[in-house]
């Protein structure tokens, strides 16, 4: 019995943003679309949710009534071919709440907690991808053996849609871009 007779057909060929779209909030959980073709990833760890949480709460807070932060939806970086990304955490325009899909000109900032087997794809392709769809801020949370998370932070350079290399922190986060806040990820 081959991979292909028991998996879905639609993991072994391109997607639609249409066909996307169509498809339930359970058959978009845990998956992300990348050049039309679906990554199934696989479900995270307790203490990585925490930080995505820890982010995301205090995010939220310190953007005030313009900015909302929350996690596990999907950012449609691209319609043809699809790519829609799934970051941990989404610092997005408060007003487009409701309007589905998210799109980069809705996004400040990404946040990717990086875990194992996530690790080329957040810290070389995913900085590309959110870069060149003109999302000004990202932030890489990595979880270090010392049980203190190391945090990356870059700046997008709008001239050349790169990223440039920002502060390094390690478990506190004391930033004044895209706001004012101190964020301790100690857990």
């Amino acid at each position: 019995m081959s991979v292909e007779s028991i998996t879905p057909a639609w993991m072994h060929q391109q997607i639609t943003a249409a066909e996307y779209d169509s498809w339930s909030e359970e058959q978009c959980a845990g998956i992300e679309v990348v050049d039309g073709m679906v990554v199934v990833s696989p479900s995270a760890s307790k203490r990585h949710n925490r930080l995505a949480r820890i982010l995301a709460n205090a995010l939220d807070a310190a953007g005030g009534p313009e900015w909302n932060a929350d996690t596990d939806f999907d950012v449609r970086l691209q319609d043809v071919p699809l790519t829609n990304r799934r970051p941990d955490v989404v610092v997005y325009r408060a007003d487009t709440l409701d309007i589905t899909p998210t799109r980069p000109e809705h996004v400040l900032l990404v946040v990717e907690v990086v875990s194992p087997g996530s690790e080329t794809t957040d810290r070389i392709v995913k900085v590309d991808q959110y870069a060149k769809a003109g999302i000004a801020f990202y932030w890489r949370v990595e979880q270090a053996a010392t049980g203190v998370p190391l945090i990356y932070t870059y700046v997008l350079d709008p001239a050349t849609r790169s990223f440039r290399t920002g502060e390094m922190y390690t478990g506190v986060i004391k930033v004044s871009a895209p706001f004012t806040t101190e964020i301790d990820l100690a857990i």
